[in-house]
C-alpha cells in the first residue's frame, strides 16, 4: 500500500519560548474548547437528572438518551468525513458550535413552558450528537494546519488535559447547580459554552490552507471507501480501531447506568453524584499531563499498551462502590481509569494526526471513529436493557467486566513487538 502523496501548509515560524499558551491562534482554540468542554460535561450528569427528576424516566429511557447522543457517528461518521475534507475546517466547527447552543437551549425553554417530553430531550441528545460528529471530525484535521508538526503533540496534550479537567469540573458543577437550582438550569450553562467556543474560533486569525480537492469528478462514495481502505489495509490503524471500539462498549455501558446507580440503589443526592463522577475524572488530567512525557521514555507504542492495561483490569473496582465509605472504590477505580483513557488518547491522537497524509485525515478520523463510537450505542441500549431486567448494580459488573479484557486486542497486534509507533505508512 503506497500512502497519497499531499503538500502540508508551509511551517509557521519559530514560537517563542513559553510553549503553546503562547500561540495566540491555539490559545484562542484552546480557551474555546476547554468552556465547552466543561459545558458539554455539565450536560453528561444534567441531562439524566432532568429525566429522572423532572420527567420521572426508567433505567432504560435515561440510557436510550446517552444512546441518541452517539448514534449520529453510525448514521453519518463516513461521509461527515469527506465533506469535512472538502471544506475548510474552522467554519464547520463554528457552524456546530452555534447550533448546539440553541439546541441546548431549548430544553429551559421547552420547561419553563411545561412542554419538555422525553422525546425532546432525545431529540436534542441526537441533535448534539450529529453535530459534535461534525465539530470532532473538523477539529482533528484542523490542529495540524494550526501547528507545526512538532508542536501537534504539545497541542493534543494540552487540549487532552483540558479535557480530562472538564471532567471533573463539570459533573461537580452540574450536581451543584441541580441541588440549588435545578437541572434544567444546568443545561443554560451548556448552551452559554457554545456561544463562546464559536466566539474564540472566529477570532483565530491563522489563515486555513484550502482543503484538497480531487482530480475529476468528485464521488462521494469513492472518497469515503479511500478512507476506509487505508485504515482497513493499515496494521496500525486497523487494530487500534478494533480496540477502540470494544473499549467504548464496557466504557460507555457503565456510564450510561451510573447515575441511575448511584441516585436509586445508592440513595446518593444528585449533589453528592456529579461531585464523585468529577472526581472519579481526576486521573485523566494527570494521564493527559504526563502523555507525551511518558511516551518518549518508554515508547509511543509501549506508552498505549500501558494505557490499555490501566483502563481495562481496575475497572473492576467501580461496580463495588455503594453508599458510605463504598464511594471509595468508584474514586480508585474511575481514577485509574480515567488516566489510563486520557494517555491513550493522547498517544493515538498525535500518533493518527501525524501518520495520516493530510488530505485524508478526515475520512481516516470517522472511518476509525464510525466504529469506535458506532458501538457506544449499542452499549449504552445493552446497558439499558440489562439494567432494566438486572438492575444497574449487575449491568456495571458485566460492562466492567468486559473492559477488562480489551487489552488482550493490543497485544495480539503489532504494538507488542514495537518500542515506538511508525512515523509514516509502510509501501506494500
Amino acid at each position: 500500500m503506497t500512502a497519497p502523496t499531499t503538500r502540508r501548509a508551509p511551517d509557521p515560524p519559530v514560537r517563542p519560548r513559553g510553549g503553546l499558551f503562547r500561540h495566540r491562534d491555539f490559545r484562542l482554540l484552546w480557551t474555546g474548547q476547554a468552556i465547552s468542554s466543561i459545558g458539554s460535561n455539565v450536560t453528561t450528569v444534567a441531562l439524566p437528572l432532568v429525566a429522572l427528576a423532572v420527567l420521572d424516566a426508567t433505567t432504560f429511557q435515561v440510557a436510550v438518551l446517552t444512546a441518541a447522543a452517539w448514534l449520529p457517528w453510525l448514521l453519518v461518521g463516513l461521509p461527515a468525513g469527506a465533506w469535512v475534507d472538502r471544506l475548510r475546517r474552522r467554519p464547520v466547527m463554528i457552524v456546530c458550535d452555534l447550533v448546539s447552543a440553541l439546541l441546548f437551549l431549548s430544553v429551559p425553554v421547552a420547561a419553563v413552558l411545561g412542554v419538555l417530553t422525553i422525546g425532546h430531550l432525545l431529540a436534542v441528545a441526537l441533535g448534539g450528537g450529529l453535530a459534535r460528529v461534525f465539530f470532532e471530525t473538523a477539529d482533528q484535521a484542523y490542529l495540524p494546519t494550526l501547528l507545526r508538526p512538532a508542536e501537534v503533540p504539545e497541542g493534543n496534550a494540552k487540549l487532552h488535559a483540558t479535557q480530562s479537567a472538564s471532567y471533573v469540573v463539570g459533573p461537580g458543577l452540574a450536581g451543584l447547580i441541580a441541588q440549588l437550582a435545578g437541572a434544567v438550569t444546568a443545561l443554560l450553562l451548556d448552551a452559554l459554552s457554545f456561544l463562546v467556543s464559536a466566539a474564540c474560533l472566529a477570532r483565530i486569525r491563522a489563515v486555513e490552507p484550502r482543503p484538497h480537492c480531487p482530480a475529476g469528478p468528485a464521488s462521494l462514495r469513492r472518497e469515503v471507501a479511500t478512507g476506509i481502505r487505508f485504515v482497513a489495509r493499515d496494521p496500525y490503524l486497523r487494530v487500534l480501531t478494533v480496540f477502540g471500539a470494544a473499549s467504548n462498549i464496557g466504557l460507555t455501558g457503565y456510564q450510561a447506568v451510573l447515575v441511575v446507580f448511584l441516585v436509586r440503589s445508592a440513595g446518593l443526592p444528585p449533589g453528592l453524584v456529579g461531585l464523585l463522577i468529577g472526581l472519579a475524572s481526576l486521573g485523566g488530567i494527570v494521564g493527559a499531563t504526563v502523555a507525551t512525557s511518558l511516551a518518549r521514555r518508554v515508547g509511543t507504542a509501549r506508552a498505549l499498551l500501558l494505557a490499555a492495561l490501566g483502563a481495562g483490569p481496575p475497572a473492576l473496582l467501580i461496580p463495588l462502590a455503594g453508599p458510605g465509605l463504598r464511594a471509595i472504590w468508584l474514586l480508585l477505580g474511575g481514577v485509574v481509569v480515567s488516566l489510563a483513557v486520557a494517555v491513550g488518547n493522547v498517544v493515538k491522537g498525535s500518533f493518527r494526526q501525524m501518520y495520516t497524509p493530510q488530505a485524508l485525515l478526515g475520512r481516516v478520523t470517522v472511518s476509525m471513529q464510525l466504529l469506535n463510537f458506532g458501538t457506544i450505542p449499542l452499549a449504552a441500549v445493552l446497558a439499558g436493557a440489562l439494567g432494566t431486567a438486572y438492575g444497574p448494580g449487575r449491568a456495571i459488573w458485566v460492562m466492567t467486566g468486559w473492559l477488562a479484557l480489551t487489552p488482550l486486542i493490543l497485544l495480539a497486534g503489532p504494538l507488542r513487538r514495537r518500542r515506538d509507533l511508525p512515523a509514516a505508512p509502510q509501501p506494500v
